[in-house]
C-alpha cells in the first residue's frame, strides 16, 4: 500500500499573476483516485508558501517543501516523498494544467476552490462502531491496520489508519449486510471482506489489494491513541552528546544560499570532517524519506566518534535558496564544493581531512568534486553508480520488478522495453516526435493524457544529463583513497553491474588507496532487508544497519 505524504519548509519566489488561493484536482493512477488540494499563501514581498491536503487519505496542511511562479509556470515539491508538480496557470488563473511526478508523471489539472464537504451527523452507535486494529502480514512485511467505524444518520462510515506507513484518515465506504462487512479504501485501491462474530469480539476475513490478498482478522481497540506509528528506533534524541549548529553559507558561483547543519564532537579537535551528499530527488538535509531519516542517523553515528559532519537542505529544498528542477547533477557538485569551501573556515577543522560521502546520486557527485579538487581527501560512495544512467535504468526496472515476485522472462521484457524508450528519449529532441513515437511504443498501456507528461520527464535537463553522463570519466581522475559501498540486495544500483566499473576507472586511475565492499543483505538505503524491493523502506524499522556505520566509520579515521 502506497500513501502520498510529505514534510517540510518554504521555498520562495516571485509571481507574475495572483494564484493566492485554494486549488483542488483529482489525481488519478490507473485504478485508484486521490482528490489533492493545494493552498497557497501569498507573504509582505510576494513571497509563495503552501500547503498539501490529500482529501481521500485524511492528510491535511502538510508545509510545501518549495512554491514558485515564473511567469504562468506554477511549481511545487514535497521532498520526502520525492514529488514534484509543474503546470501552467491559464490567461484568467482559474486552472492549472500540469504534470504530478512521484516516481513516474500523471496529469493534474488543479481548478480554484475546494472540494465540497458535507459531514453527517452522528446517529446512535451500531454494534460495531469503534476502532479495530488488525495485521497484515505479507511474508517479508507486516502492517498493522486501524479502521475507524461510526454510525451516522447516512449509515455507517469510517475512515482508516496504517500507522507503520504513517498514513491516517484514509477514506473508507463502508457495506453492510447482517454479519457481512465490506470496507473499501478506493483512493488506495484496497477492499476488506469480512464475516463479523456473533460475540462481537472479532471481523475475520480477506484484504485485497492489487490483485493480491491476505487473511486480516481485525479486534476492537479500547484505546486508539495507545498504537502510534511505528518507531524509529535509530532516531537520536536530544540532548545530544556534541555541538549542532544551524549554518548557512554561498555557492557565489551559482547565486545559491544553502541551509545545513554542523555537528562537531566534543573536545579541542582539529577533527576529520565530512560533507553529506544526497541522492537524487529534491532532499532536505536529513534526506528524509518514508519516516526515515538516513543523514540524521549517520551524522549522529559519524559525530560520536569524532568526525564533524555538515549536511545541508538541496538547493530550493528546505531554508536552502535556488531552483531545484531546472539544476543537474554537475550543478548539485558546485553545491558540494561550496560546503567544501565553508568547512576549510571553521577552526575546529582539520583542513587536511576533509571528505566527502555520497549516496546515490552523491555517489555519482564526490568523485566529480574529488576529481578536481585537491582539498577532497578521501570519499565514501554509498550506491553510486559506476556505468551510464541509460544503463542503470533498466537493469533497475528488472531487479524491481523480479524483487516484486515476477519471473525473470517479465523483468527481462521490460528491462528492454526501458532501453527502447531512454534510446528514443537520448536521440530524438522534438518533443512532437518523441511523444508521437513513445505513444506507438506504448501501444495503449499508457493513459493518453500520461504521454506528455513522460516526454517532459525525459526531456529534463537532469535526466537528460544523468542518462548519458559516465562516472568513469571523473572516477578514471581520482587518486585520494575511496570506500566504495553497495548493498547486496540494492535494486536500485545493482551492485555486481556497478561495483566492477568502479574498481576498473579506480585501477585506471593508478589508484592504490580504494576498497570496494558489496555488504550482505542490505537495500539500497542499506537496510537489512527480505528482497530489497523500494516497497520494503517504510516498513523496515531499521534506517542504516550498523554494519554499514560501523564500516564508513572505521574506514575514515583509518585513514
Amino acid at each position: 500500500m502506497k500513501s502520498v505524504l510529505l514534510c517540510v519548509a518554504i521555498s520562495t519566489a516571485l509571481q507574475a499573476q495572483d494564484i493566492a488561493g485554494d486549488w483542488h484536482g483529482t489525481l488519478k493512477i490507473g485504478g485508484p483516485e486521490l482528490r489533492l488540494q493545494i493552498h497557497v499563501a501569498k507573504g509582505d514581498h510576494g513571497a509563495l508558501s503552501g500547503t498539501f491536503d490529500s482529501v481521500d487519505q485524511g492528510v491535511k496542511s502538510v508545509p510545501l517543501t518549495s512554491v514558485s511562479l515564473d511567469g504562468s509556470t506554477f511549481k511545487f515539491t514535497l521532498s520526502a516523498a520525492q514529488i514534484t508538480y509543474e503546470g501552467k496557470v491559464n490567461a484568467d488563473s482559474s486552472s492549472i494544467s500540469g504534470s504530478f511526478t512521484q516516481g513516474q508523471p500523471f496529469p493534474l489539472e488543479l481548478k480554484r476552490g475546494l472540494f465540497p464537504t458535507a459531514k453527517a451527523k452522528a446517529a446512535k452507535p451500531s454494534d460495531i462502531d469503534g476502532t479495530w486494529s488488525g495485521l497484515l502480514d505479507f511474508g517479508s512485511q507486516k502492517l498493522r491496520m486501524l479502521y475507524h467505524i461510526l454510525n451516522t444518520e447516512d449509515g455507517l462510515t469510517a475512515t482508516a489508519d496504517s500507522p507503520d506507513q504513517g498514513a491516517s484518515g484514509l477514506s473508507v465506504v463502508v457495506t453492510r449486510n447482517g454479519s457481512s462487512l465490506r470496507l473499501e479504501m478506493k483512493a488506495a485501491g484496497a477492499v476488506f471482506d469480512g464475516k463479523i462474530a456473533t460475540d462481537l469480539k472479532t471481523i475475520s476475513g480477506t484484504f485485497s489489494q492489487g490483485g493480491g490478498s491476505v487473511p486480516l482478522t481485525l479486534s476492537p481497540v479500547k484505546d486508539a491513541a495507545q498504537i502510534e506509528r511505528r518507531s524509529r528506533p535509530q532516531d537520536p534524541i536530544k540532548p545530544y552528546t556534541y555541538k549542532e549548529e544551524e549554518v548557512a553559507y554561498e555557492n557565489s558561483a551559482q547565486n545559491i544560499r544553502l541551509a545545513a547543519t554542523l555537528t562537531i564532537p566534543p573536545g579541542k579537535g582539529p577533527f576529520p570532517a565530512v560533507v553529506l551528499i544526497t541522492g537524487s530527488g529534491p532532499q532536505n538535509r536529513d534526506e528524509e524519506l518514508l519516516g526515515h531519516r538516513p543523514f540524521l542517523v549517520l551524522a549522529d553515528y559519524l559525530t560520536r566518534h569524532g568526525i564533524i559532519v555538515l549536511r545541508a537542505d538541496d538547493r530550493g529544498v528546505g531554508k536552502s535558496s535556488g531552483v531545484f528542477t531546472t539544476a543537474t547533477t554537475a550543478d548539485f557538485a558546485t553545491d558540494t564544493e561550496a560546503g567544501i569551501a565553508y568547512l576549510k573556515t571553521r577552526p575546529e577543522v582539520n583542513l587536511h581531512k576533509i571528505g566527502l560521502i555520497g549516496h546515490s546520486e552523491g555517489g555519482v557527485i564526490a568523485p566529480m568534486v574529488a576529481e578536481r579538487n585537491r582539498d577532497v581527501s578521501f570519499i565514501v560512495m554509498m550506491a553510486g553508480t559506476g556505468v551510464r544512467g541509460d544503463e542503470v535504468i533498466p537493469a533497475q526496472a528488472a531487479a524491481i520488478i523480479e524483487a516484486g515476485g515476477k519471473t525473470h522472462e517479465e523483468a527481462a521484457k521490460a528491462a528492454a522495453q526501458n532501453r527502447e524508450l531512454l534510446l528514443l528519449s537520448e536521440h530524438e529532441k522534438d518533443a512532437a516526435v518523441l511523444e508521437k513515437k513513445l505513444r506507438e511504443l506504448a501501444d495503449g498501456k499508457l493513459p493518453e493524457a500520461q504521454v506528455g507528461a513522460q516526454v517532459k520527464q525525459l526531456q529534463s535537463p537532469w535526466f537528460q544529463y544523468f542518462l548519458q553522463y559516465d562516472p568513469a570519466t571523473a572516477l578514471r581522475k581520482v587518486t585520494c583513497p575511496v570506500l566504495a559501498l553497495n548493498g547486496a540486495k540494492d535494486t536500485q544500483v545493482l551492485p555486481k553491474q556497478n561495483l566492477p566499473a568502479i574498481r576498473q576507472a579506480l585501477e585506471a586511475a593508478g589508484n592504490t588507496h580504494f576498497e570496494i565492499d558489496e555488504l550482505p543483505g542490505l537495500n539500497h538505503l542499506f537496510q537489512t532487508a527480505q528482497t530489497g524491493s523500494p516497497d520494503e523502506y517504510a516498513v523496515i524499522d531499521e534506517t542504516l544497519s550498523p554494519s554499514a556505520l560501523n564500516r564508513i566509520a572505521d574506514w575514515i579515521l583509518k585513514h
